[in-house]
């Protein structure tokens, strides 16, 4: 059976061309880069050049680049420095769709005694730029706001919520770990002080990720060791996972405005077809304002996780956007926020593509996805049957 994946926002494959770059630092290369002796030290200047390679796809100066080991690691770093550069501006502005990473991580700093203050989202999942100008303060340390949520695929104006930040006098932080690869980013003129991205969301492998940190940015170390990245982050350099996520920067810079065309079209086929076939279905997030590989559909009266379960006995890989575990179904917070409907909620699931999508594969789910809705509304408990 082949496999249809559809879960590029959760994880990418690794392109050939990154894997190929790897396996000489994992067979050959395999020194410390902090070695005195040649065999180790030959390995920095392939570190120096994936340096180059991310920070020529974010518009940034490479100095401004430290390697990180995920995109949690990366907004954990960027959102704790903050705080610390000011600890008498003991204020967080962030939104109720963030990413756990971020989410969780002011959960904890607001239980430990940090005023948060949680933007909110309207019905498509925008934010309203009043409200953000109305919640940054004097006392305000850090906003943190995502580019692009990982749900959704719903594109923020950081730019805008950057100048708010600006007016304060406070640091902004953006996770871009959505957004990187999949949209242009030129840091050079941006009002962002800190970014975050995750290697395995633009076909890197897991297990690395970056942070920018724009330059004469205070910055305190989450990780405490040796000197490594310029004495920002300690720990020997993952280098063959480095070295990855350099080539797939470059790769990503090239391919970026063909994907966004064919990728786009792709996920607008998907969508059309599927809100068309199955009744009772719905859009989550804007329409326009959203990543380009990314749709989010609620099938009312079932629920997202016997979709999945009928959709991976067809070898079709998705998402759903409830976080279900085990005796408890509690819908995903980004569309309790965004105040989609209970039936709604529960029916979510998110399809994301990459450029290794096929318009074979999605004619495929085009074709066995709705009926699996009708079938599963036949037996539906939440009351609509038959539809």
């Amino acid at each position: 059976m082949n496999t249809v994946y559809l879960d590029n926002n959760a994880t990418t494959r690794v392109a050939p061309e990154v894997l190929e770059a790897m396996l000489p630092f994992l067979r050959d290369f395999w020194g410390n880069p902090s070695s005195m002796h040649s065999f180790g030290g030959q390995v920095r200047k392939h570190i120096d050049n994936a340096r180059r390679q991310v920070a020529a796809l974010l518009g940034a100066e490479e100095d401004e680049i430290i390697f990180t080991s995920c995109g949690t690691e990366s907004d954990n770093a960027a959102i704790a420095s903050a705080l610390a550069a000011n600890p008498c501006r003991p204020h967080i502005v962030t939104t109720r769709v963030e990413h756990p990473a971020v989410f969780g991580l002011c959960q904890r700093l607001e239980k430990e005694g940090h005023q948060v203050t949680w933007l909110s989202v309207d019905t498509r999942g925008m934010l309203d730029l009043d409200e953000a100008r109305r919640a940054v303060r004097d006392c305000t340390g850090v906003v943190s706001v995502m580019w692009a949520n990982n749900e959704t695929g719903v594109i923020f104006p950081v730019e805008e919520v950057g100048k708010i930040a600006k007016s304060a006098g406070c640091a902004f932080h953006v996770d871009a770990v959505q957004a990187v690869g999949k949209l242009p980013v030129t840091l050079r003129q941006s009002t962002i002080d800190f970014l975050s991205l995750s290697g395995h969301k633009l076909h890197a492998p897991k297990g690395v990720g970056a942070l920018y940190i724009r330059k004469g940015t205070k910055f305190t170390p989450l990780i405490v060791g040796g000197h490594q990245e310029m004495g920002r982050r300690g720990g020997t350099e993952n280098v063959a996972s480095i070295v990855g996520l350099g080539a797939a920067c470059e790769l990503a810079g090239k391919h970026m405005g063909e994907e966004q065309t064919r990728g786009r079209g792709l996920r607008d086929k998907l969508e059309r077809a599927l809100l068309a076939a199955a009744p009772d279905t719905r859009l989550n997030g804007h329409p326009e304002m959203r990543l380009p590989n990314t749709t989010n559909i609620s099938f009312e009266y079932v629920e997202g996780e016997a979709i999945l379960l009928r959709l991976n006995e067809l070898g079709i890989c998705a998402s759903s956007g409830s976080a279900c575990t085990s005796g408890s179904l509690e819908p995903s917070h980004v569309l309790r926020a965004m105040g989609v409907p209970y039936t709604a909620a529960h029916g979510s699931v998110r399809f994301s593509l990459s450029r290794y999508t096929t318009g074979g594969e999605i004619d495929f789910v085009i074709t066995h996805l709705p009926p699996i809705i009708k079938a599963l509304r036949e037996i539906s408990p939440f009351g609509r049957k038959g539809r």
